[in-house]
């Protein structure tokens, strides 16, 4: 099974050659359930995206992160980022 970031990165990838498809991911931000409907939408694509994967790999990012900062990090400026990897997905296709 594919990992998260190498599932984000084929949607990035789609998004960037077909507009339409970056449009309904970026829709998905507007949806009451936004991660839900990002691996609904994933898994029509045939990218099989589980929320409670998608939310763990941004938790890992962020600690890796915070460990391997000077002193623990909590004044760095690389923990001023959003740890959520789906904020970080749509901020991405947002600048694509």
């Amino acid at each position: 099974m594919p990992q998260v970031d190498e599932i984000l990165s084929a949607l990035r990838l789609l998004a960037k050659r077909n507009p339409a498809v970056k449009e309904k991911l970026l829709k998905t931000s507007e949806m009451p359930s936004p991660v839900r409907a990002l691996c609904e939408l994933a898994a029509s694509y045939g990218y099989p995206l589980f929320e409670m994967d998608l939310v763990l790999a941004g938790e890992e990012y962020y600690a890796n992160m915070r460990r391997s900062t000077n002193g623990g990090g909590e004044n760095s400026p690389l923990l001023a980022g959003e740890d959520d990897y789906y904020e970080m997905f749509i901020a991405d296709l947002r600048t694509l």
